[in-house]
């Protein structure tokens, strides 16, 4: 075509679009017939596939696709999807005619006649192995043309003159813009450009680079009619002549604001990923320390208190002796901090009305701030419980106060309000650990000196703090963070320089009755008469836990690992509480001393302290039920108490049980520890519902090899197991169970009724499958009186 003939052609529609498909470089764009035959054939495509138009028109377009693909009719069900769909998008691998293979993005879109006829489909295909520039040029007439651009809706393909106004418009880009032709066709291209964007000149850098180097292609936000922004890709090529002359500009956009938010996505789990590392590393660090630091904090406290009675009537030694029990007291806050960052601290959580819990801290925090505060506290009606460990909200809130109070220089007003919230799906999409539902909301604000925006990203990080050198350890916000997420729980803060910070903890709602929160009365610390059995590796903290007891009018017997301490209890000499220290060497760990203890002496109390639980009697961040916990370091008078407290509670459980023997059966599986293993995916979850509809805790194993795991490590009552599984059969589990724990009551779950001797052999219960609740039920509850029977004779 002649340059004047091609200039003519430029003005008409079709001339546009003919000149417009030969201007893209990027993309091979041809059509096919409704059987999916080549009707028309590119430079492009030439280009990318190394077919001439004389040697693959009227050929199939799955000459293109490998074998296997043809084996699989991929082609004819990409045609098939684009007929039915209006539209087939796909990469994958294509073959050129030489053999060689390239990596495309394809697509195909049906093109249909004003009566909906299908006419036939245009193709799309851009080569994503090298991208290289190559001209495009048309084999059909200037309706073919027009009707292969305009049967594109995936891209806004359309031409600017040289000026970079609109000179055509296709179905792309009315989709993905939102304009009608008539609409923006004469309007400057500039249109589709934030503010920003345009001050900063960038519609007339892309030109100018299009016009200087061939092309120009940019990702930024563009906007649609109705005003609002996406993410775009976009490709601007300048249109010449065959003279040379500039005729205009070829421009391709697409929407990528799915891709975008997916990379999004995938940047905000890699950063949560490596949080999650760190706070790992973190609390694998804060465990081993803080066992060793409390423990050597429990000899210290323990020699002082001990000390006290000896310097009577001293006041110089006693003042000596008060300041370093002081010193002990924050080290063991120090630790305590640590672990609550790490989420390692054990809580015991109980049904709280958190608004009467924030009354009840009035004095408190007015004594803790000082006069000059003014403290405000709004609870709104109808507020909901939460379960939650009351100790460690009350020192979450203190230590936001305090943390308030500093902020404030002394001097302000801190409210604290307390509310439900509601968080919806969109909401927990936007913040991976949160889970929509309902929650409880307590918000702590001061009028103090605010945080920079830069900062409010780190406050929650261990030892980071705005505060003076000596004004904090840095690990107050740290200590509210770890609490709030072992509880299951969300935080935000804001914060306005010079107006005040807002700190918002949210727990998650719980349905049940408030429980009753027993405060103990503060008075003369008691001792008593009853036998205790210590056992403790560290020489030290027995021999001052022996010291403290003994003080106590106890009758202490003592042993430094839990195999001396079984011994002791086989021997015959009446125990009425084991103190025993969590963290134990050998092969036998405290829970397991606990329950053969228990096992031999039913009427034994069990006491245990650690300076760091880890597993052994902590999972999900509480305690495990029925189990009573001294943290480390103790005082004399928080020993005393707590050894009153689990003798008295375990003699109530005494007589409730008594008095209610007839009905054990009916509650007898309430808090039984039950491992199920079972490698169906779709059994397995059924059988944990109706295990938890009985009361039991339940944890959960595929194969034999997690179940030796776990049962080595958990307390397990019960091991209910498939006798399939792969690998290691459950025959097998529950032999080599049977073997290292004598005490384990054995279900076996099977469909095969004729194991009945083997389970008999191994002193299991046969479970047949399918099995019903009841059938579960009376399986577990058979189990447990198996066992009772045989230790009875």
């Amino acid at each position: 075509m002649e340059s004047s003939d091609r200039f003519a052609a430029a003005q008409s529609n079709e001339g546009r679009y003919r000149l417009l498909i030969e201007s893209i470089t990027d993309y091979a764009i041809y059509m096919l017939d409704r059987e999916g035959h080549v009707t028309s054939w590119n430079p492009g495509a030439k280009r990318f596939k190394g077919y001439a138009a004389n040697e693959i028109i009227g050929h199939h377009f799955s000459t293109f696709y490998t074998d296997a693909e043809r084996a699989q009719n991929v082609p004819g069900l990409a045609l098939e999807e684009a007929a039915r769909t209006g539209r087939f998008e796909r990469e994958g691998w294509r073959v050129r005619k030489d053999g060689s293979q390239f990596w495309a993005h394809v697509v195909i879109d049906a093109i249909r006649s004003p009566e909906g006829e299908l006419v036939g489909f245009a193709k799309i295909t851009r080569d994503l192995t090298e991208r290289r520039a190559a001209e495009a040029k048309l084999r059909e007439s200037e309706e073919q043309f027009r009707m292969l651009v305009q049967g594109v809706t995936d891209y806004a393909i359309y031409m600017l003159d040289p000026n970079g106004r609109v000179a055509s418009w296709n179905a792309g880009a009315q989709r993905i813009k939102g304009y009608a032709p008539e609409e923006i066709i004469g309007r400057h291209f500039s249109n589709f450009y934030t503010v920003a964007d345009r001050a900063a000149g960038l519609p007339r850098i892309g030109l100018e680079t299009a016009l200087r180097e061939g092309r120009w292609e940019n990702e930024g936000q563009r906007l649609r009619k109705d005003g609002t922004a996406f993410w775009a890709h976009v490709v601007i090529d300048a249109i010449r002549d065959e003279e040379g002359k500039l005729i205009g500009f070829a421009k391709v956009t697409r929407d990528i604001t799915e891709r975008r938010e997916a990379e999004a996505a995938l940047q905000n789990a890699q950063a949560t990923m490596i949080r999650s590392q760190k706070l790992e590393a973190i609390g694998q660090l804060t465990g081993g320390v803080a066992h060793d630091f409390n423990n050597l904090l429990q000899v210290i406290s323990g020699n002082l208190q001990l000390l006290n009675k000896d310097i009577a009537g001293n006041p110089r030694a006693e003042m000596r002796v008060q300041n370093a029990l002081a010193s002990v007291a924050r080290g063991s806050k120090l630790a305590s901090q640590l672990l609550a960052f790490a989420r390692r601290q054990p809580l015991e959580p109980r049904v709280v009305n958190v608004g009467r819990l924030i009354k009840g801290m009035d004095e408190l925090l007015r004594r803790a701030l000082g006069g000059e505060i003014e403290i405000e506290t709004m609870v709104a009606g109808g507020l909901w419980n939460s379960l939650i460990d009351p100790d460690q909200l009350e020192n979450a809130i203190l230590n936001l106060a305090i943390n308030a109070r500093d902020a404030m220089n002394g001097e302000g007003r801190l409210t604290i309000e307390a509310s439900n919230a509601f968080f919806d799906d969109e909401y927990a999409r936007r913040h991976d650990e949160v889970v929509p539902g309902q929650y409880v909301m307590i918000a702590v604000t001061d009028t103090g000196a605010g945080i920079p925006p830069e900062l409010l990203d780190r406050v929650f990080e261990p030892f980071f703090t705005t505060k003076a050198e000596d004004k904090g350890t840095g690990l107050g916000l740290a200590m509210v963070y770890g609490f709030l997420k072992q509880s299951g729980g969300h935080v935000k803060i804001y914060s306005e320089v010079g107006a005040g910070t807002t700190v918002k903890l949210y727990f998650p709602r719980e349905v049940a009755s408030e429980d009753t929160l027993v405060v103990a009365p503060p008075g003369e610390v008691k001792g008593g008469q009853e036998t205790i059995l210590v056992v403790e590796d560290d020489n030290e903290v027995r021999e001052v836990a022996e010291a403290m007891l003994t003080e106590l009018g106890y009758r202490v017997v003592r042993a430094r690992d839990a195999a001396a301490a079984l011994a002791i209890v086989d021997s015959g000499m009446p125990i009425d509480l084991i103190f025993t220290d969590v963290m134990m060497p050998g092969a036998m760990r405290s829970p397991e001393l606990a329950r053969k203890a228990k096992d031999r002496l039913p009427s034994v109390a069990v006491l245990f302290t650690s300076g760091y639980t880890q597993n052994a009697i902590v999972h999900g961040g509480r305690l495990d039920p029925g189990v009573e916990l001294l943290p480390k370091p103790y005082t004399r008078e928080a020993l005393a108490r707590k050894i009153r407290h689990v003798l008295a509670n375990h003699g109530q459980r005494r007589v409730t049980s008594q008095g209610s023997q007839q009905s054990t059966n009916k509650h007898a599986l309430k808090g039984t520890m039950v491992l199920l293993v079972e490698d169906d995916e779709l059994i397995r979850p059924v059988t944990t519902e109706m295990l938890d509809d009985l009361g039991c805790e339940v944890r959960q194993a595929s194969t034999a090899q997690e179940a030796y795991k776990i049962l080595t490590e958990d307390l397990v009552d019960i091991l209910l197991t498939d006798v399939g599984l792969p690998g290691v059969s459950g025959l097998q589990l529950a032999s080599d169970a049977r073997a290292h724990r004598a005490d384990l009551r054995l279900v076996l779950a099977t469909g095969d009724g004729g194991l009945q001797s083997e389970a008999e052999h191994l002193g299991a219960v046969l479970l047949v499958k399918p099995y019903s609740p009841e059938a579960l039920r009376e399986a577990l509850t058979t189990a447990l009186e198996v066992k009772a029977v045989s230790r009875q004779c």
